[in-house]
């Protein structure tokens, strides 16, 4: 069993020495692109909210 456990924790460093960590300005760019796109798409599904909720209103008025 303990051969088991040692063998698990030996290829997991090894697998971790392999990764490739983003540098600070690739984290901030990502960040920024997240940030605006989700800025973009709550702007637009609330301007679709309100035009639908003021042609209801129109209808049902």
């Amino acid at each position: 069993m303990k051969t088991g456990i040692s063998t698990h924790l030996r290829d997991a460093k090894s697998e971790l020495l392999k990764v490739i960590f983003p540098t600070k300005p690739q984290v901030k760019q990502a960040f920024f692109s997240v940030f605006l796109v989700v800025t973009f798409i709550s702007l637009f599904l609330a301007l679709v909210d309100f035009i639908m909720s003021s042609l209801l209103s129109v209808i049902l008025g």
